[in-house]
């Protein structure tokens, strides 16, 4: 913790889950941090408002954190939004929301301060998801967008890694609002994603931008290492995996109530 005194750094997202335990954790260990959503926050971590699908008023937002903290060592992109989106369906404003928000609000802000860190020589930590490598059914827009992210930081690092780390935080399941309109909408992924401790989740992103060397991967869990390796070399088992489990709750009753399930439901039973 002690690589983060005098760090200047920018959490998009800063009003979620992730968002807030990041700026408690950095400020406690003597890091200048400003926090970038929707909502202006004035507080001991103070947060800019700025809706972060905006191609216009991102540069702006990011110029102004960076004005403020008079310079910029370590940007992470957290914010993030869910919902379900089952991949059989035709994509909606649903799946439009997320990859504008997971993807594309994430390459704004990378850009806009890529700059100001290829001048400090500083780091960009993506919090992706488990599900980028590990997808799940009934959320195929998450899964897609979160994939992406990670192939654009993929190629982001083949770019700038020679002066800026480029690291992916893979997290499972974590307690949050960012589910909130999967479960209203009856697919809840209880039984199929396990729940992990945010405060993991955060330990990983620190353990990311603090490592001597801006590692490439991170999982966020012993479990999440397993189920990463098993998924990129051994994707088959990983689909067998998937749908084991998911079975297992068809089999239950799960998502029988759901509308958008209905599919899945139908093939189960027939």
């Amino acid at each position: 913790m002690s690589a983060l005194r005098g760090r200047r750094v920018v959490v998009t997202g800063a009003n979620g889950t992730f968002g807030k335990l990041l700026g408690e954790r950095f400020t406690a260990a003597g890091a200048a941090v400003v926090g970038i959503d929707l909502v202006a926050v004035d507080g001991p971590v103070p947060v800019l408002a700025c809706d972060l699908t905006s191609a216009t008023a991102v540069p702006g937002a990011v110029a102004a954190a960076v004005d403020r903290l008079g310079g910029l060592d370590l940007l992470v992109n957290n914010a993030g939004v869910g919902g379900p989106a089952p991949a059989e369906l035709p994509p909606d404003e649903v799946v439009a929301r997320q990859l504008e928000v997971n993807l594309l609000a994430a390459w704004r802000t990378t850009a806009a301060a890529m700059p100001a860190l290829e001048a400090a020589r500083g780091r960009v930590v993506f919090v992706a998801s488990r599900m980028a490598v590990l997808p799940l059914p009934l959320a195929a827009a998450y899964g897609v967008s979160k994939r992406a992210l990670v192939a654009y930081a993929d190629a982001l690092r083949l770019e700038v890694g020679t002066h800026v780390g480029v690291s992916v935080v893979y997290p499972s399941m974590v307690a949050s609002p960012i589910h909130d309109t999967t479960a209203a909408a009856g697919l809840s992924l209880q039984g199929v994603s396990r729940l992990e401790p945010a405060d993991g989740v955060v330990t990983a992103i620190v353990r990311a931008a603090t490592a001597r060397k801006a590692p490439r991967a991170v999982a966020t869990t012993r479990r999440g290492r397993f189920e990463m390796a098993v998924a990129r070399h051994f994707p088959s088992v990983a689909d067998a995996m998937v749908r084991r489990t998911v079975a297992a709750r068809l089999a239950a009753g799960a998502f029988t109530d759901a509308p958008l399930a209905a599919g899945m439901v139908r093939r189960f039973l027939s």
